[in-house]
């Protein structure tokens, strides 16, 4: 029988006081900054409430990240566990609903075979959506005066399953020296081609059309993750008016926002956006992972990174946000990477997904980055309302962390990702001073993601009962005892 695998690090759970946790973090040189004691009542930095330029109030600074739950019907419909996923979303305390998930305006563009696509056909069921949220939350917070809705709209680029779980049916930008040889592309892939890019602006403008008629206040034009917006910013070898210097590996970006604002007056535009990249990561032979570089190899793909391809540089990150503040953008959620070639850096956790590798670094280094990352370019644009990612990983420490973010001015909304999954109600129970509910919390064993690694649906299966009971829960344990 395998032994079973025992952490290389201290678990969260572990670390019960704020002494204990300080000591940790001193020990493994990880400069996290985070406060003792939660500050109560109105002065609370979790209630403070932002209005946009629009004028636009957001009642507080909580936020809830895009969560995929690749569980909705062929055709890109919401199914019930969609909805259920989205009440919960609603009822959370959160006031700003970061694109509740990724949509694809097309059906060629989608990651999965259930993922949801908006088009005409299928108009009415986001209009539906958007109540729900608001009918939801109303009735358990009273008004939805305060809340903002978005819809993140996106294609999948090389990454893209449209058809089958099984199979890549990948749309890329260039031939990535990396990248190609792990998802197994041949030199002979088809590059997608100016005029294809052009056709696929304007569905990205038609899809902004109808989630404005929906009632969303603002749209999320993904540019994260390895998805084929980010693609775009490290698309340096391609040739023509998409490729090259940074006007050209922005003009994607800049020919939505100028189509949107033509076609869809007054909607809100937003930009979820891998700040930085690193060098995609393999599992060495002890199951750790680590750069796929040979010695003195330099890597040039990575935006945010110098050419080691593990260094962040910040240059054209400034640089983009530079060119979405020209464009009218306020709204900014800054992740990092891609959860397909880099799990650690986007998604610290002790137990990795089936496709990923033992950490690297002490988790709490990678969400520490990530803060890092967001406050470095919060400061650099104080006028931009900064997003943050990657603290779900904090667990029982999310508040005291989340709240020195907040008080030091290093973002201005933090958002739950995984752990609204097991926790959907930790928001409200942040801004009412309520005990932080530890049967909840998440404990990152990466299930939402091996799952759908795997075909299956994403959602907590080891807290959440509808996803422990559904037959999905067996076959993800039979995968796993596989590994």
């Amino acid at each position: 029988m395998a032994e079973k695998f025992k952490p290389k690090y201290t678990r969260v759970a572990q670390l019960k006081t704020a002494q204990d946790l300080r000591n940790y973090l001193e020990t493994n040189e990880v400069k996290l900054d985070f406060d003792d004691d939660l500050i109560t009542g109105d002065a609370s930095p979790f209630r403070k409430n932002i209005t946009l330029k629009s004028g636009k109030k957001i009642g507080n600074s909580l936020a809830i990240l895009p969560m995929e739950g690749w569980d909705g019907t062929a055709d890109g419909r919401p199914s019930d566990l969609t909805k259920r996923r989205w009440e919960n979303f609603a009822i959370s305390g959160a006031k700003l609903l970061w694109g509740c998930e990724a949509v694809a305006v097309s059906h060629e563009g989608r990651a999965n075979p259930r993922q949801l696509v908006i088009n005409e056909a299928n108009f009415s069921e986001y209009e539906n959506l958007y109540k729900l949220v608001v009918e939801k939350h109303t009735e358990k917070f009273g008004t939805a005066d305060d809340l903002v809705v978005g819809l993140q709209l996106t294609h999948s680029g090389r990454f893209c399953k449209p058809n089958d779980n099984t199979k890549f049916e990948s749309k890329i930008l260039y031939n990535h020296p990396k990248l190609d040889k792990k998802f197994h592309l041949s030199e002979e892939h088809p590059i997608m081609t100016d005029d294809e890019i052009d056709s696929l602006i304007e569905d990205f403008i038609k899809a902004a059309v109808l989630a404005q008629k929906a009632g969303f206040q603002f749209i999320d034009i993904k540019h994260c993750h390895g998805y084929l917006g980010h693609e775009f910013l490290s698309a340096y070898d391609r040739e023509g008016k998409y490729g090259g210097s940074f006007e050209n590996r922005t003009r994607f970006l800049r020919n939505i926002v100028e189509g949107v604002k033509k076609a869809a007056p007054g909607l809100e535009m937003g930009i979820r956006l891998s700040a930085i990249d690193f060098v995609p990561f393999k599992k060495s032979d002890s199951g750790i992972g680590e750069p796929d570089l040979k010695p003195n190899e330099t890597y040039k793909y990575a935006f945010g990174s110098d050419e080691s391809g593990i260094n962040v540089d910040l240059e054209e990150p400034k640089a983009f946000l530079a060119l979405a503040q020209s464009l009218g953008i306020q709204l900014i959620c800054i992740t990092v990477s891609s959860p397909y070639y880099n799990p650690h850096l986007i998604r610290p956790a002790l137990f990795p997904p089936s496709d990923g590798y033992q950490p690297p670094e002490e988790p709490l280094t990678g969400v520490a980055r990530m803060i890092d990352v967001a406050a470095g370019l919060k400061e650099a644009f104080p006028d931009l309302i900064i997003v943050g990612s990657g603290y779900s990983y904090l667990q029982e420490w999310l508040p005291n962390v989340a709240q020195n973010v907040l008080r030091n001015n290093k973002a201005d909304f933090v958002g739950f990702g995984r752990m609204v999954l097991s926790y959907p109600t930790m928001p409200d129970d942040m801004l009412n001073d309520r005990p932080t509910q530890r049967k909840l919390l998440c404990r990152t064993f990466s299930d939402c993601t091996t799952a759908p690694r795997n075909g299956l649906y994403s959602g907590c299966f080891p807290l959440d009962a509808i996803y422990k009971n559904h037959p999905h829960a067996e076959i993800l344990k039979t995968i796993k005892d596989g590994l």
